[in-house]
């Protein structure tokens, strides 16, 4: 359960992101995919991680304080958002560069819009996630905005794609921001990494 959730810092450059001395949880996803209403629900602080009707509002590595105890990191989305070309590939490279080297980066949450068909741009970033060994589990959004078996379906054709990338299923999540359909598991899950993250570093 989220208590207290406190804004610490923005920036483009993750060697400026706080000392990694504590467990980290990430969320991302492509534009206007509902990351920040996803935040919100999950911590229960409406204007926490800001909603924007126009995608690629977020465009810096947000860091918030959790219970006191770990950081949620809102990362910029990757994607369609309209800017230029160089800011895209500084962006790129931010988001990578941040990916690849926090130590203490428990799990990376990849938002996939469960109103869609498989995605080459979502799968391409999965698919890098992988190669460069990035802890990351799927949370599917806007479960409420079509039928059950519509989401059901688009879910399923999406981890098809994974088995045929991996071989396996990762973890997922099936969420909506609105109902506060997933919110449950997915903090029990966060729980159990940052545990896990916290007995490892004690022994």
């Amino acid at each position: 359960m989220i208590r207290k959730a406190e804004f610490v810092v923005s920036n483009t450059d993750p060697a400026k992101c706080p000392k990694p001395d504590r467990a980290e949880i990430a969320f991302i996803g492509r534009s206007n995919v509902g990351k920040s209403s996803l935040i919100n629900m999950l911590t229960g602080v409406k204007e926490l991680a800001k909603t924007s009707q126009k995608p690629g509002k977020t465009q810096l590595v947000n860091h918030f304080m959790i219970n006191d105890r770990w950081y949620l990191v809102d990362l910029p989305g990757y994607g369609f958002a309209k800017v230029s070309k160089d800011r895209k590939v500084k962006w790129e490279k931010m988001i990578s560069s941040y990916l690849t080297s926090r130590s203490n980066l428990c799990g990376v949450f990849v938002l996939i819009d469960s109103r869609l068909e498989p995605q080459t741009i979502d799968l391409e970033f999965v698919n890098w996630c992988g190669e460069q060994n990035v802890p990351f589990v799927l949370a599917f959004t806007k479960a409420d905005k079509q039928s059950k078996s519509q989401t059901d379906k688009n879910v399923k054709a999406f981890l098809n794609k994974m088995e045929e990338i991996f071989g396996e299923y990762p973890d997922y999540f099936v969420t909506s921001a609105e109902k506060q359909g997933g919110k449950e598991e997915v903090l029990k899950f966060i729980d159990d990494l940052i545990s896990e993250y916290e007995s490892e570093r004690t022994n």
